[in-house]
């Protein structure tokens, strides 16, 4: 499973958990309002830790393009310290994309 199928199944969980938490308030079954509300957390749970998977796997990424970046640099090769700091860059990103 991926992770972009697992955070999708995180977020519909939550949906989902949020429906069954107000239907439950409105009807007035205590029962239905908390089990909402724990569908909804394991939907927010699922969620965040796809980020922070997203999050090591950007920062593994940056690390590894900033070495790359200086060994190119030290051993005159443009393309290579270029090719590190694409790396270095993407890393970065997907680090902010998933905060």
């Amino acid at each position: 499973m991926s992770l972009g199928t697992t955070r999708g199944e995180g977020a519909a969980q939550e949906l989902g958990g949020k429906i069954k938490k107000t239907v439950g308030k409105v009807i007035g079954n205590e029962q239905m309002e908390a089990e909402g509300v724990a569908k909804e957390l394991a939907g927010k749970g699922k969620q965040e830790a796809v980020k922070a998977t997203e999050r090591t796997h950007g920062a593994i990424e940056e690390a590894v393009g900033a070495v790359k970046n200086r060994v190119g640099q030290v051993v005159g090769s443009d393309k290579m310290a270029a090719e590190g700091k694409v790396t270095e860059l993407k890393g970065q990103a997907r680090q902010a994309a998933n905060k």
